[in-house]
């Protein structure tokens, strides 16, 4: 749905009140067509503005003004204005100063001819809708909803009807609907079909479903209990436009289109009809958001899973890490223990080897001084032996002389094993 056109309004003083709580009025439409009948452009690329027409006409229906004036066709024979003016009252002055008068422009010889008109309003009556259930096949006028009873309207704007202090300014409230509606009787029921989240899907009109700060003005049904409330609404609304008047006197207007229901939209069967079928939706909805539900259950678990999993792969992968290095560090330390036990070993080898190269030496030492002193007691022996030897077979005379070539010899260096002669002297 489009949205509605809101104009200033300056003069109130045809407005009628429909909620004084709300401070909603109703306003007479006052609208004229006017008609301008151009001439034939004999001069080719000349041609006729058509703002220029525009201004000639406003100043044709001075010191009085449009509200409003545009352009609702253009041709090459003529220029169709729509005109808007405050007040009825002042259409038939206005009119008189249009129709059949005439516009002259300049660099035109032919003078343009002027029609006006006021607009036939566009309204049912009561003709229509009696007829109309009179004649439906299904229609069964003892029925709510299936008989004159509803009144159909569209381009309401939504904050005219919103609740007072509400925290949304722009959601229409049956409520409100129902209270300002009221004036012309008992409502039975209501609906604005933009509040119901599962209108869209549950029928094949597209209507327009309420979104914060989507739109400005919505469509709406009231159904009344007795036939003289519908009548009474519609004939009220008639040639009517709404009006909102703030606190600061200040008043804008909009047209609404007013039409009465001819789809049983309240009817007793629609209303069972769109309950089931939200019922079924809700009941979809309730399936989708558990599914919703179920999925993001299921992702989050994933994501739990490939989360541990991935916690898991890095706690691995450092304990890959630190066993590495735990085995690196262990053979860096076998290594250098093996280096050192072999240092160790090597000097502990050195040692005993040095050890034994001492031990062997001092045996060495003393094998070779027992060797000495056993040469020396052998000799000792020899001499001594030799000596008594010698006593025996010879005389006196020769003992001497053989004692003293015995110490000559004897009293010669003996070299021992460690490189020093030793000296014997044997006695007498």
């Amino acid at each position: 749905m489009s949205a509605t056109m809101t104009t200033i309004v300056h003069d109130t003083t045809e407005a009628v009140c429909l909620s004084s709580e709300y401070n909603l009025y109703l306003k007479p439409i006052a609208k004229m067509t006017v008609s301008v009948a151009l001439p034939q452009l004999k001069l080719p690329g000349k041609s006729i503005s058509n703002w220029e027409v525009m201004e000639r006409v406003k100043a044709m229906v001075a010191p009085e003004q449009f509200s409003a004036l545009r352009i609702s066709k253009s041709t090459m024979d003529f220029i169709r204005f729509e005109g808007e003016v405050e007040n009825r009252t002042v259409v038939k002055s206005l009119l008189s100063r249009l129709d059949g008068k005439s516009i002259k422009l300049s660099g035109f010889t032919d003078v343009l001819k002027v029609r006006a008109v006021e607009n036939k309003v566009d309204f049912p009556t009561r003709h229509d809708w009696d007829s109309f259930f009179r004649d439906a096949k299904d229609m069964n006028e003892t029925l709510p909803g299936e008989r004159p009873d509803t009144i159909h309207m569209e381009g309401i704007p939504c904050r005219w009807f919103s609740k007072k202090d509400s925290p949304f300014p722009d959601r229409p409230s049956e409520e409100v609907l129902i209270a300002v509606f009221e004036t012309f009787g008992k409502v039975r029921n209501v609906d604005i079909p933009m509040l119901d989240p599962y209108r869209e899907e549950m029928l094949d009109k597209n209507f327009n479903t309420f979104s914060f700060g989507g739109h400005l003005n919505f469509e709406a049904y009231v159904q009344y209990q007795e036939y003289g409330g519908f009548t009474k609404a519609m004939d009220t609304l008639r040639s009517m436009k709404l009006m909102l008047k703030g606190d600061d006197g200040k008043a804008v207007a909009c047209n609404i289109k007013v039409a009465f229901d001819t789809n049983k939209h309240l009817s007793e069967l629609t209303l069972k009809r769109r309950g089931l079928e939200r019922l079924k939706l809700q009941e979809l909805e309730r399936q989708r958001e558990e599914q919703k539900r179920r999925e993001k259950e299921e992702e989050e678990r994933r994501k739990d899973e490939e989360r541990k999993q991935k916690e898991h792969e890095e706690e691995e992968k450092e304990r890959r890490k630190e066993e590495r290095i735990r085995k690196r560090d262990q053979k860096l330390r076998e290594k250098e223990e093996k280096k050192n036990m072999k240092k160790v070993r090597r000097q502990q080898e050195e040692e005993q080897k040095k050890l034994q190269m001492k031990i062997a030496m001092e045996e060495r030492r003393l094998l070779l001084a027992q060797r000495n002193l056993e040469s020396i007691r052998l000799i000792a022996e020899l001499l001594a032996r030799a000596k008594v030897r010698h006593a025996h077979n010879q005389g006196s005379s020769l003992r001497t002389s053989r004692r003293s070539g015995a110490e000559k010899i004897v009293s010669g260096r003996i070299k021992n094993n460690f490189g020093t002669r030793v000296k014997i002297k044997i006695p007498c």
